[in-house]
């Protein structure tokens, strides 16, 4: 899998389906979501390629709990020993505690879903086994041992506990699934469970001060972010 520097202390570790970023933290490392099920081998060679062991992972936070996001977490922990932050609301669906809602699909948001599904297939993809959450994340919360301010975004829509994570002092945002990018555009992250609720978090998240985008899904914006996230017009994405 192709490892990127975004900026001087964050990697993205590319996925065919959700991408996931490192942040070098000043003992160790955290990881940004845990893409799908299977996935951590890959993760922990990316980690051995940054010069870090699997003890180094101090932090995994998930932004939502999709199987995209959430699918090697549980591997990581027990690879690593990592302490596992997550949305409140999302806590129990990703703890396995509650069902998880499902989206409302638009008819190009549903044949999308029908191709992934099949990719899956096609790969093996397992189910994801649950795990534990360590830190229930709410919004105004801050996130401890990163060097920097990280700043916690409650960015419902997406998932009933979908977050954000913002980082002032570096310019710095990963906007978990409300935000993808296609063809140099920020879009309207698809497979909604509230797309109104959706379209109001990506505003939220377009009104920060931001220069580097790191989205899961598409190519991430590495300067300038945050005109191309007021340039968008997420009303108008997946109809």
């Amino acid at each position: 899998m192709e490892l990127s520097q975004v900026t001087p202390t964050v990697w993205q570790l590319a996925f065919p389906v959700g991408h996931v970023h490192f942040v070098r933290l000043p003992d160790g490392y955290g990881l940004i979501d845990t893409a799908v099920p299977g996935s951590a081998p890959a993760i922990l060679d990316a980690l051995t390629r940054l010069g870090g062991r699997p003890e180094d992972l101090r932090q995994i936070v998930l932004t939502h709990s999709h199987i995209d996001h959430m699918g090697s977490a549980v591997n990581l922990v027990e690879a690593t020993g990592a302490r596992v932050l997550a949305g409140a609301m999302d806590a129990p669906f990703i703890r396995g505690t509650a069902p998880e809602p499902q989206p409302v699909y638009t008819a190009p948001e549903h044949a999308l879903h029908e191709q992934i599904m099949a990719g899956f297939a096609e790969a093996d993809v397992r189910p994801p086994r649950h795990v534990p959450v360590d830190v229930e994340l709410h919004d105004g919360d801050t996130i401890d041992g990163w060097g920097e301010p990280v700043h916690v975004l409650h960015v419902p829509g997406h998932t009933p506990g979908s977050i954000a994570l913002h980082l002032p002092s570096s310019g710095v945002l990963f906007p978990g699934d409300i935000v993808a990018t296609a063809e140099g555009r920020a879009i309207l992250g698809p497979f909604n469970v509230d797309r109104e609720q959706a379209i109001a978090s990506f505003r939220r998240l377009a009104s920060l001060d931001v220069e580097a985008l790191c989205v899961p899904h598409g190519e991430p914006v590495l300067k300038g972010a945050s005109e191309v996230l007021r340039a968008a017009t997420p009303e108008n994405d997946w109809v």
